[in-house]
């Protein structure tokens, strides 16, 4: 009941309402700041001021005006720009001729609210329309366009609600690349190049001069937000990190601001990239001088960076040395003078009487350091002249009884402004993006300069888009330098990035690569390992061949083996030469002369055969000396096996030339050749079979590369062993049961302690010659060759050259008999 009661009361209301009229503005009308008539109104939206007061609303009453604070004059000088075009274009002859173009412009404060309400007070009229009127409450628009408004979140908000209504909106500064929408905002276009591109720009900026380690501070709007958020994207894609990013606006309460003062001083950043308006960043330096912040190098945006009220406020200079981006430089013939001529007349008395000569002021409003912005608007202007011409198809004359449609044709517009500019806009509403690269450099009357040191063009390939001049930039602090901003150092080559944990890709540690890898450029974040030829220098940043390692002649271990080998083998001849000599003596003669010189003579192949071990390793170096080591080995221990078999027989004969005949010369020549040939056979087939080759070896030494020949086939290698192995313990198992013959000379006892020595050898050869690495490993092989051979020559050979040459009265056939002399 009390819902109907409700409804009911509500519609008697509006019924009386409906009585009195039809159509009705609601709230207070507003009333333009300026406004002039005209057949055709443009509409303008500017700061005149740039803040207001906060106040508590109860909703219990109507709320009050909102009561703007902080006079800017920028947007006055904005509104005079406007002013200007549009008293060119009345004066014109060549451009709407016979047409004349009014104003209404709005001052909003910097407000989002205040601007969406002044946008529609300029789409409707504040005029009350009677019930008895047929005129409709649907009548068009006011303007045929708006030029407005300085910042983007404004801009959205204003676009958004006339959008549906497709009324052109021309921002000369709203940068948000958000705006270039046109689902959302479609019927929004600006004179200003978009975010995208300043963001991007300001990114490849940075990373120019190497800082990958900053800050960044942005306005808490939408011009901040997405153009920060742009930037960090592209920074990121750069790698380049963000120490800290934190929000500021202009009606933050101080202790906002404090925070953000705290933030910076406890970074370790140098470089601070400030996405701000001139409003915002008129604040913020006023609280940073406080503090005295001079060491940071400062990156502004378009929005502040050419703003000389706000260079005139840096007197602590903490902004000196700032460099960023600007719209390229622009002039406007007689638009100075227009600005001082008529600023007297502007309705601002509150502040002016009206009277003044502001020909000899030095103040924000007679600073023409923005004339690109300026520039903006007045293109923005001309824009909507140049489509309502078209639409009115004027020649001489205008038809002003075409309807209006100048979105339409604004989208398509191409025309030159009288300094010989291009104006147009791409598919997005947006013209092209190019920045000239701006630094700070103060001067001796503690002016600040903003000079052009290179620009930024999107429309070129992406390596020549930012170009900068040789011109010399002042840094922070007047340095000469370029600042310093990382979080690590660069990594020199020899080294590799390892991230720090839990701290961004820009905080790393600097590692010295493994052996065995290189980095050969800065900042590396792999180590490459060298090719397995190849190895690490001592710094880390080149692979250099490594050495080859092998037993040469050269060294001295070499030269010693060598030398050793040939004294070895130059006794032997001795020997040789001294039995041959005394060939026809007892003892010569005894135990079969003819073995003993194919012993000598295996013996000397034995010395000569260690000479194929020293060198560097081929494929026949590698083959001889394995298969020549073997059998002049077995047939050295043949030799030694025969006379040790014919000693034994000798001595246990029952009666003389018995056994002999069984083991006459020519079993002893058959014995030792058949032993040979089984040698013969097995080096045969390892050397079909798998033969060894010249090896390369990598594991030894992480540095090195020995050089060694590769067994090819193991078993080939331990049977040739093996098989010297079996005759060797054959013959000292002979020479020991023959050892405690009766004879004065009993050559068995001397065979006996030489195969010790030489079976001793060899074991020994076994476990050392597997422990041993690389060159040693044939080192000790040659030393077993050398120790054996030398043992089976002293032991064997000496006991009767000492007879021959010193004992000569022993050389005879009773004393080898056993039979003493006569006294």
């Amino acid at each position: 009941k009390l819902m109907s009661l409700y409804v009911a009361l509500i519609f008697l209301r509006n019924k009386n309402r409906a009585d009195e009229q039809v159509c009705r503005q609601m709230g207070d009308p507003e009333n333009p700041q300026l406004s002039q008539d005209g057949n055709m109104v443009l509409g303008g939206i500017f700061s005149f001021y740039s803040s207001w007061k906060d106040r508590m609303d109860t909703y219990l009453h109507k709320p009050l005006p909102l009561q703007c604070t902080s006079l800017n004059f920028r947007g006055f000088q904005f509104a005079q720009a406007m002013l200007f075009a549009i008293e060119e274009i009345n004066n014109s002859t060549d451009l709407l001729p016979g047409v004349s173009l009014g104003y209404k412009i709005y001052d909003e404060c910097g407000s989002i609210a205040r601007s969406v309400k002044v946008a529609l007070a300029l789409t409707t009229d504040n005029t009350v329309v009677a019930a008895l009127s047929k005129t409709a409450c649907t009548r068009p628009s006011q303007v045929q366009a708006i030029i407005g408004e300085t910042s983007s979140s404004p801009c959205m908000a204003i676009a958004t609600v006339l959008g549906p209504f497709y009324i052109p909106m021309i921002s000369h500064f709203a940068t948000c690349a958000c705006l270039s929408d046109k689902t959302k905002y479609p019927s929004f276009l600006r004179t200003i190049p978009s975010d995208y591109y300043q963001s991007r720009a300001l990114a490849h900026l940075v990373k120019y001069f190497g800082w990958t380690w900053v800050g960044a501070i942005r306005n808490n709007d939408d011009y901040g937000n997405n153009g920060m958020a742009t930037f960090t994207e592209t920074a990121q894609q750069l790698g380049i990190c963000l120490e800290y990013s934190v929000s500021f606006f202009r009606t933050d309460p101080s202790d906002k601001i404090q925070e953000i003062i705290d933030i910076v001083k406890t970074s370790t950043s140098k470089v601070i990239v400030a996405f701000m308006s001139h409003m915002d960043m008129d604040v913020l330096i006023h609280v940073l001088s406080q503090h005295n912040l001079t060491e940071y190098q400062w990156v502004g945006s378009e929005g502040w960076i050419v703003d000389s009220q706000i260079a005139a406020m840096d007197i602590h200079h903490i902004l000196d040395g700032a460099i960023g981006l600007s719209i390229p430089k622009a002039h406007i013939s007689g638009l100075r003078e227009f600005m001082l001529d008529s600023a007297s007349s502007a309705n601002i008395q509150r502040e002016c009487t009206g009277d003044e000569d502001l020909t000899g002021v030095q103040n924000s409003y007679t600073d023409m350091s923005l004339m690109p912005v300026f520039n903006n608007v007045y293109k923005g202007v001309y824009t909507v002249a140049h489509a309502l011409h078209n639409i009115l198809k004027c020649n001489k004359t205008c038809n002003k009884a075409v309807p209006l449609d100048p979105f339409t044709h604004i989208k398509n517009i191409y025309f030159k402004t009288k300094e010989g500019e291009e104006v147009y806009f791409d598919e997005n509403g947006d013209p092209a993006a190019k920045y000239e690269i701006i630094n700070w450099q103060p001067r001796e009357n503690g002016v600040v300069e903003f000079v052009t040191v290179g620009l930024y063009d999107a429309s070129l390939a992406p390596e020549k888009q930012l170009h900068l001049q040789n011109k010399s930039l002042i840094w922070a602090r007047n340095s000469k330098q370029v600042p310093v901003s990382v979080c690590s150092e660069k990594c020199p080559p020899g080294t590799r990035k390892v991230l720090q944990k839990g701290r961004p890709v820009c905080c790393y540690d600097c590692i010295r690569c493994a052996e065995g890898e290189i980095s050969n450029i800065t900042d590396s974040v792999t180590c490459v390992r060298c090719l397995p030829e190849y190895w690490s220098n001592e710094r880390r940043d080149a692979c250099i061949k490594k050495e080859a390692v092998y037993l040469s002649y050269e060294e001295i271990m070499g030269a010693l083996l060598t030398a050793a080998s040939v004294f070895g083998t130059c006794t032997t001849a001795g020997v040789a030469q001294i039995f041959f000599k005394h060939r026809k003596t007892p003892i010569v003669r005894a135990n079969n002369s003819e073995l003993s010189f194919l012993l000598l003579f295996s013996l000397i192949l034995c010395f000569l055969c260690s000479l194929t071990f020293i060198g560097q390793p081929s494929d026949w170096s590698c083959m001889l000396r394995h298969v020549a080591f073997g059998i002049t080995f077995v047939l050295c221990i043949s030799c030694v096996l025969g006379k040790t078999i014919l000693v034994l027989m000798a001595f246990r004969a029952t009666r003389p030339d018995s056994n002999m005949k069984l083991f006459g010369h020519t079993q002893q020549r058959l014995c030792v050749l058949g032993f040979t040939l089984i040698q013969v056979v097995i080096c045969i087939i390892w050397l079909t079979s798998s033969p060894p080759f010249p090896f390369k070896n990598f594991k030894e030494f992480k540095d090195k590369i020995i050089l060694e020949c590769a067994l090819g086939s193991a078993v080939g290698y331990w049977a040739v062993l093996g098989y010297i192995g079996i005759l060797a313990i054959l013959c000292f198992i002979f020479a020991f049961l023959a050892r405690k013959l009766p004879d004065n000379f009993n050559e068995a006892k001397f065979i006996t302690f030489s195969m010790l020595i030489f079976c001793a050898v060899w074991i020994t050869f076994i476990p050392a010659y597997v422990s041993s690495p690389g060159k040693f490993s044939v080192a000790v092989e040659i030393f077993a060759i050398l120790a054996s051979s030398f043992g089976l020559l002293f032991c064997i050979f000496i006991p009767k050259c000492y007879i021959i040459l010193l004992k000569p009265e022993k050389n005879t056939k009773k004393n080898m008999m056993g039979k003493k002399a006569p006294h």
